[in-house]
């Protein structure tokens, strides 16, 4: 193109690219998405693909990438997962319809989706075990609200929000999107990057309560939303801006969203994100899945199951009815071993159909998932003959597997056993559902042998048995014989009609041989036709069915998780927890799930189990854990916290028995960790995390704390680890695990009625410290800080070294001396000299008598003798 001129094609680039401004835009050209201008220098940075060149724009070349369509959806997640939003314009017609326009004419080209983190529904964008949630947060008249969905199972949820709860809620939801009004972009954007989600500012308009109410009854086709509860106008405003923003990229083309369900404040535990960081619920320190309380305890065989766990212990319940309903499930199918095996059997051939649902409902979706609906039916009601007899939530579940018979069936006969991914692609209608397309494949892949028999039949009417049938371009399929016998045809001019002579044949044709002709010529389109026509069919059948289908998928998840817990609790030994209304925290033989699950893949080393009773006549109730580092005070606090975690979300727990009295909040003041994005230093966000712990438990919280003040001077954090067990004791009056390097500490439990003393059990031998890894009653009599720095592996020379520091220090201690006086007394602060080398002392008889020894050319006796001289020489 010339420097001055646009081009028609690039012309509709540059106006689609402007009419999706913030997106990378795919545009269709034949087998390619390309990309022009920025986008491509962007594109072929994060793709690593190769960049070139188009014509020219502005006298500079216009630079351009591309990525095959067939291959687009690993390049999409690609750029999604390096933060990039991605338009996809296709072509809306055929480019022989744009030359009828004119030679020039450009392919109409449009958007038909934004593709964004939120709003995937491919199964190769998608972890299949994880929901994939768009959020949106709205703020009317300073109350605030929280809309959730997940697009690729149409789930849809709302709860009332404070400002205060959205980092907690969002640190459970872990959502990859989160949309918020323009105006509160900046404030927000930070809550939004600790969650993991890309932050989206829409305008005030897309948040607006009215206009959202309007678009909500019109995407469930109801005259009020009164039938769904009561919602106030944030919670309206929150789902009005998820359903505008689908409307934004899905291009009108809105997923099988569910009816609203909204969540009540305070009924899950309340878990903030440092607590689920610290101890490791969903995702282990190191960043992966992997060593994290979900991968320890996923025994799901489903997709839609292993959703569903992570949801349940990323939200336990505080409803005791709840808990103890899915108790009383999870028991009989400890009992009944037989039916669950028979159910997770059954439930490992059970597709994802919500996910199936929703692509077909998104016109993504291709035989395949018509296949996965049938199956996953299919399998529930198999599964509902089996579930007699079983305690409610099992029932209640049995009766949502039913009802789908003749859907079944109309699949089962249409379908053939593995169809292919697409529809284009054809073959997975199966043979005998329709007879006009079992005809069509025929012609389509038996054409010459439909010719030969009827040129056969031709032969024998005629009474010419050397009639032959040919076919070439110009006339097509013909009817040929020698001219010796033209006129045994010709006096069949019902039949035989004559298209050509030749010196020595004559040509016939029938009207049955061109229909016949136009048939095989159009027969593979037809067939693909005929069977598009099936799918669309049976895609409306599932999807006017799609509640009832709906609620078979949830139960199919309710039932695989109810048998996954069974499971985990046979494989394990775990108990039932009783979870009742009291204060009760009684934990006996308890152990950590993580931890036990990896030392047993290390070669079947047993976990030290502990016993743990925060039952105490004093509101509060607060164990003061005093012991060496290294030796389990870390494992013990947080075995508690993910005990009481399992059990209320509805598992059997790791322990012999276990009573707790309903927990309200959680939370986790463990290890140790900076924030310099931020400017915090470690202490800093220790002090930080332990605030908002002070600020927020109530009485019914459990919060297991460890090492306060450990980032400060030793005076500081003394005094602040001090006034926080005090705040807990008086304030808070809850029930606390509190771990401390300060066994000075270990005074306060004569103060303080609710304080107890434990420490963790260690054995000195011979100068070394063994860790015992048991908890008892008790305060530990000092750290055993210099003896962990010994195991740890410091030069001997600093080991002693701090020997003599150590025992000057708790000389001067006892001695009631000044710390400052103190430190003047020692040569601390003063100019040492060099650490001097250790020398080794000279070996002792018994050491040179073994040198002198070759144990190979000792006789049994002499070996005896040996021994009696070297006893000898020790004493």
């Amino acid at each position: 193109m010339s420097d001055e001129t646009v081009t028609p094609m690039m012309a509709q680039y540059l106006e689609i690219r402007d009419r999706n401004p913030g997106a990378l835009l795919f545009y269709r050209m034949g087998d390619f998405y390309e990309m022009f201008f920025q986008d491509a220098l962007n594109a072929a940075e994060a793709l690593d693909i190769a960049l070139t060149k188009r014509g020219f724009h502005q006298g500079e070349p216009i630079p351009m990438c591309g990525v095959p369509v067939h291959a687009a959806e690993g390049y999409l997640l690609t750029l999604i997962r390096k933060g990039f939003r991605v338009a996809i314009a296709e072509q809306l017609e055929d480019p022989a319809e744009a030359k009828k326009r004119g030679y020039k004419s450009v392919v109409k080209r449009d958007v038909v989706r934004l593709v964004t983190p939120g709003t995937l529904t491919e199964d190769s964008l998608l972890e299949a075990r994880r929901h994939n949630f768009l959020a949106a947060y709205s703020e009317l008249r300073e109350e605030g609200a929280l809309a959730w969905t997940d697009i690729s199972t149409g789930e849809l949820r709302v709860m009332p929000c404070p400002l205060s709860r959205l980092g907690p809620e969002l640190a459970r939801l872990s959502p990859r999107e989160l949309l918020v009004p323009d105006h509160l972009e900046t404030e927000l954007a930070e809550l939004g990057s600790e969650a993991g989600a890309a932050t989206t500012p829409l305008a005030r308009a897309s948040f607006d309560s009215s206009g959202a109410e309007k678009r909500l009854t019109a995407l469930w086709q109801v005259g009020s939303l009164e039938g769904f509860g009561s919602f106030s106008r944030a919670e309206l405003s929150a789902m009005g801006g998820l359903v505008d923003y689908l409307h934004l990229t899905q291009r009108g083309n809105l997923p099988l969203l569910r009816a609203p369900v909204k969540e009540m404040a305070g009924g899950t535990v309340q878990i903030d994100a440092s607590t689920r960081r610290n101890l490791e619920i969903t995702q282990a320190l190191s960043g992966g899945r992997e060593g994290s309380l979900l991968a320890a305890i996923d025994r799901t065989a489903t997709a839609a199951g292993a959703r569903l766990l992570e949801r349940r212990i990323s939200s336990p319940s505080r409803d005791l009815t709840t808990i103890r309903l899915r108790h009383e499930a999870l028991a009989h199918l400890l009992d009944e071993s037989r039916l669950r095996e028979d159910l997770r059997d059954s439930l490992r051939r059970v597709p994802d159909i919500d996910r199936a649902l929703s692509r077909l409902a998104l016109d993504r979706g291709g035989p395949r998932d018509l296949a996965a609906i049938r199956n996953g039916l299919a399998q529930a009601l198999s599964l509902s003959a089996r579930l007699s007899g079983v305690p409610r939530l099992l029932s209640q579940a049995a009766q949502g597997l039913t009802g789908h018979e003749t859907l079944v069936d109309q699949l089962d006969q249409a379908l053939v056993a593995e169809p292919p991914l697409l529809a284009r692609d054809g073959g997975f209608i199966a043979a005998g559902y329709d007879d006009e397309l079992d005809e069509t494949r025929r012609l389509r892949d038996e054409g010459r042998g439909v010719i030969a028999g009827m040129q056969a039949e031709y032969a024998g009417l005629a009474g010419v048995p050397a009639l032959k049938i040919k076919h070439n371009n110009v006339l097509g399929y013909f009817i040929e014989v020698t001219t010796t016998h033209e006129e045994k045809l010709r006096a069949r001019p019902d039949l035989f009609i004559h298209r050509q002579s030749t010196a020595s044949q004559i040509r016939f044709t029938t009207l049955a041989l061109n229909e016949l002709e136009s048939k095989i010529l159009n027969a593979a389109n037809h067939a693909l036709e005929l069977e598009k026509r099936h799918y669309e069919g049976l895609k409306r059948a599932i999807l006017d069915l799609a509640g009832p289908i709906g609620v078979t998928a949830r139960a199919l998840a309710e039932i695989d998780l109810c048998a996954a817990f069974a499971d985990l609790a046979a494989e394990g030994d775990w108990v039932a927890p009783v979870v009742d209304d009291s204060r009760a925290f009684d934990i006996r033989g308890g152990r950590h799930p993580v931890v036990e699950r990896a030392l047993r893949r290390q070669g079947g080393q047993s976990f030290v189990a502990n016993d743990c009773d925060l039952t105490t006549g004093a509101s509060p109730a607060i164990w003061m854990l005093t012991g060496p580092n290294m030796a389990g005070k870390s494992t013990f606090l947080r075995q508690n916290a993910l005990i009481a975690l399992l059990a209320q979300a509805g598992s059997f727990v790791p322990a012999s028995s276990a009573r707790i009295g309903l927990v309200s909040q959680l939370f986790s003041r463990v290890g140790a960790s900076d924030d310099l994005a931020r400017g915090r230093s470690t202490f800093m966000v220790e002090m930080v995390e332990t605030a908002a712990i002070l600020n927020q438990a109530d009485d019914r919280a459990l919060v297991i704390l460890d090492e306060i003040g450990r980032g400060t001077a030793t005076w500081d954090g003394l005094s602040i680890a001090w006034a926080t067990l005090e705040h807990l004791h008086d304030v808070n009056r809850c029930r606390a695990l509190f771990a401390t390097h300060y066994h000075e500490m270990t005074q306060l439990s004569a103060r303080l009625d609710g304080v107890e003393n434990a420490t963790v059990s260690v054995k000195e031998w011979q100068g070394e410290v063994i860790f015992l890894h048991e908890v008892k009653r008790g305060a530990a009599d000092r750290s055993y800080g210099v003896q962990v720095a010994r195991l740890a592996g410091l030069p001997v020379s600093v080991i002693e070294r701090a020997r003599v520091i150590l025992e000057a220090l708790e000389s001067g201690d006892r001695q009631g001396k000044k710390s400052t006086a103190l430190i003047d007394d020692l040569p601390l602060f003063r100019a040492a000299p060099p650490p001097t080398a250790v020398t080794p002392a000279a070996p002792s008889q018994v050491e040179a008598r073994l040198a002198e020894i070759d144990p190979d050319q000792l006789t049994p006796i002499g070996a005896l003798s040996l021994l009696y001289e070297l006893k000898a020489l020790k004493t």
